[in-house]
């Protein structure tokens, strides 16, 4: 495989692990400028990619390049003129070329600059099944009458379920509805680069920060993807404060997707949180076998490929947690049926994703669930098992404690020792009171749930 291909082919992976935006961001103009024996050079446009790969997404990378060539064992980025030809400019953000006889024929990441959305991203695309009934009728009846029913429309899920995918899909079908409505989808993380930027230029650019709250106040309908991410950050939640009145108050349409539900997001300010729960709130869960399976299929028709039974059958048993894991293992047969021209057969799907399916890392172990604990509520790992009273502390370290009982049956003893060796009582009165306060919480049942699909998707 040349260097032009192996990049393609790890592009093509790489964006069901990222989010779209942030692939668009950060993975736009790069290439590999050489390839020498088991190291990787990859040219970027600049140094801020270049430090937020090497920072962010070199353990992706690295696993990806490994998964692909095994001989890969180092990857460097340097900044310098990618060997992209202008007119193949155009044409980006492409993952593989199209219409290609020797390689995968996806669909480029098309972002509209105006709107931000994906013309990818629509409802006869959209996989239904029990798992997002509730969020996509919401969906659609905000698509018929936006800013006057389900205002703010918030939905939250684990990773990779496809949140994404359908907020896409209503900003895109306001678009084509109502030609007159001015759309914006952001992540919130390119919010608060644009918040930061603002607040920065101020002194050069002395109304930038008014420019910048113009530019949201002016739209139609705001979607906002992960917003999580705006945990802590309080100049931002200040600005995104604002302008969720302005637009509120004015029956400006506002979707909103998270993690989590709004009572779990850490350092959240109380009137976001509020008004975030003053619409409609919907959550995706983890998709059922029969749905893991018509999503592949779905997949493989939009590339013009097609599998047998068995093959869909074990990808689907195989992987339960996140479509875009999905995704990536169907895309690594796909590439390799396309580029080896050869046809694919159960055996030759099982050795293509052993590295995948079968990864050490899927074993639940205790560290891993205290990890998922803290990572969730946005905490360190010591701070859970520090001694510590507060009460953001010691809800997230009862969970804990309910886990590595629930999930992996330790003794009470044993639990105390993983919490710097507590008294068995007290992993005792805790695992006793998440599990009555489950059955009368419903939110607090929602929140376990999704730390375990963290759990398991880790």
């Amino acid at each position: 495989m040349n260097k032009e291909d192996l990049w393609q082919a790890v592009l093509a992976q790489i964006q069901f692990n990222v989010s779209q935006a942030n692939f668009s961001t950060w993975f736009k103009n790069t290439e590999i400028s050489k390839k020498d024996g088991g190291k990787i050079v990859v040219s970027v446009s600049n140094s801020f990619v270049k430090e937020w790969l090497e920072n962010k997404y070199n353990k992706l990378l690295m696993k990806t390049f490994h998964s692909i060539d095994s001989g890969i064992k180092e990857v460097e980025y340097i900044v310098g003129k990618t060997e992209i030809k202008k007119e193949k400019r155009k044409e980006t953000p492409q993952v593989m070329p199209v219409k290609s006889e020797s390689q995968l024929d996806f669909q480029g990441l098309q972002i509209n600059k105006e709107t931000g959305l994906n013309p990818k991203y629509t409802f006869d695309s959209f996989i239904i099944g029990p798992f997002n009934e509730l969020p996509h009728a919401a969906a659609l009846a905000v698509v018929k009458n936006p800013g006057l029913v389900y205002n703010p429309l918030f939905i939250y899920g684990g990773v990779g379920l496809g949140k994404t995918h359908l907020l896409q899909s209503v900003g895109n079908e306001i678009v084509k509805n109502f030609s007159d409505k001015k759309v914006k989808y952001i992540s919130s993380e390119k919010f608060t680069s644009e918040v930061i930027t603002a607040i920065r230029e101020q002194g050069v650019k002395k109304n930038s920060i008014e420019t910048f709250k113009e530019k949201y106040r002016s739209v139609d309908v705001l979607i906002i993807d992960d917003v999580q991410f705006l945990s802590g950050k309080e100049k931002t939640q200040e600005e995104f404060f604002h302008i969720f009145n302005i637009l509120y108050e004015n029956n400006k349409q506002i979707i909103i997707s998270s993690d989590r539900p709004p009572k779990s997001i850490m350092y959240l300010a109380e009137r976001l949180r509020s008004r975030f729960e003053g619409g409609m709130t919907a959550d995706i869960s983890m998709p059922d076998i029969e749905t893991r399976i018509a999503i592949l299929k779905a997949k493989a028709q939009e590339k013009e490929v097609s599998f047998s039974e068995e093959i869909y059958q074990y990808i689907a048993e195989s992987i339960k947690t996140n479509i875009r894991e999905l995704e990536g293992a169907l895309n690594r047969i796909i590439i390799f049926q396309k580029i080896d021209n050869k046809d694919i057969t159960l055996e030759i799907a099982q050795k293509l994703l052993k590295t995948l399916i079968n990864s050490p890392q899927k074993i639940l172990t205790p560290k891993k669930i205290i990890q998922s604990v803290a990572d969730f509520f946005d905490l360190k790992e010591r701070e859970i098992l520090a001694p510590s009273r507060k009460k953001e502390v010691v809800k997230p370290r009862q969970i804990a404690m309910y886990l590595l009982r629930e999930e992996l049956k330790s003794s009470f003893p044993f639990i105390g020792r993983k919490f710097n060796g507590k008294d068995h009582t007290t992993a005792l009165h805790s695992y006793k009171k998440i599990s009555l306060e489950i059955q009368k919480n419903k939110k607090l049942e929602e929140e376990i749930i999704l730390i375990k699909e963290r759990i398991l998707s880790s």
